[in-house]
């Protein structure tokens, strides 16, 4: 069995506590309108073109089976493009890559193992991240039981759409869940989303259930939900149905800008901006007067 990953990241600490290997899931069902890692919406394979990085070589049409010439991101030479990969496996600058690879459950290991020491000395493991780690329910089920049986300490970064019962035995394995509340509204929440947050909050109001910290996270962004009553209703309905868990409010940023640009993706509206750090502080304010404690990985 194989899974389809956008990467694994090695001496994460942004994650989780401790060092640890984030390992991106592709595949998500829902379709943020800001997501920082378009080529993780689907499960299929994508080639991006780092066009800074090209030294016009013309290796990559060399190899290319549909011919296509070294501007991959023009219309034309996407629509031909099959993301075959061969022109990313002899690019010597590493301006082509493979966005999106499949993994096998002993491939992923062996890669987590060569870091076993740093995890081991820093408190730290394994978080599954993504796109959705959930979405690939059967394998996040054969690779978390086994990291697990190894004595890996594991976390998980979800959007918290899933069937609960179903997860339920992988949710138990984890010793940190990371759920996010995007939008209380649940129809701004399908606006920006694509999906409301009826299930979500279902979902989260379960997640003691599970035996693991909890740690709520917020993406705080201007023109979606950078607005008091949103962040007021969002700790209220936290307190009231997880009482001990932690909320972690994240800014938004453009990281992911450069690959929507690397994929030839519209950027992501212009609406969407960083709080400032007063309106961030004013938040978390709210927050602490609700009686929220207050989470930091970054």
């Amino acid at each position: 069995m194989k899974g389809y990953f956008m990467q694994l990241q090695p001496f994460s600490v942004n994650d989780g506590d401790g060092i640890r290997t984030t390992i991106f899931f592709a595949g998500c069902p829902l379709h943020c309108k800001w997501c920082s890692n378009p080529e993780g919406i689907t499960q299929q394979y994508k080639i991006g073109f780092y066009e800074k990085l090209c030294i016009v070589c013309g290796e990559c049409k060399r190899v290319c089976p549909q011919d296509i010439n070294i501007a991959l991101n023009q219309p034309e030479n996407r629509k031909k493009c099959t993301a075959c990969g061969y022109c990313a496996t002899v690019c010597p600058k590493q301006a082509r890559k493979n966005m999106v690879v499949q993994k096998s459950v002993e491939e992923i290991i062996e890669e987590v193992e060569k870091h076993s020491l740093f995890y081991r000395k820093s408190g730290g493991g394994i978080t599954f991240s993504g796109g959705e780690a959930t979405l690939q329910k059967q394998f996040l089920d054969e690779l978390s039981s086994k990291l697990y049986d190894l004595g890996y300490s594991l976390d998980i970064e979800t959007s918290g759409y899933f069937d609960f019962d179903e997860m339920l035995p992988i949710l138990k394995r984890m010793d940190l869940i990371f759920m996010d509340l995007k939008h209380m509204n649940s129809t701004q929440h399908k606006k920006f989303t694509g999906v409301s947050n009826e299930k979500i909050l279902k979902n989260m109001k379960r997640l003691g259930e599970t035996g693991a910290e909890i740690v709520i996270r917020i993406p705080v962004i201007e023109g979606v939900n950078a607005y008091q009553e949103n962040i007021f209703e969002s700790g209220k309905f936290v307190k009231k149905y997880l009482p001990h868990a932690r909320i972690e409010l994240l800014p938004y940023h453009q990281l992911g800008f450069a690959k929507y640009q690397a994929l030839a993706l519209e950027l992501p509206s212009s609406d969407f901006q960083t709080p400032t750090k007063q309106k961030m502080d004013y938040f978390k304010n709210i927050l602490t007067k609700i009686g929220i404690e207050l989470a930091d990985f970054t």
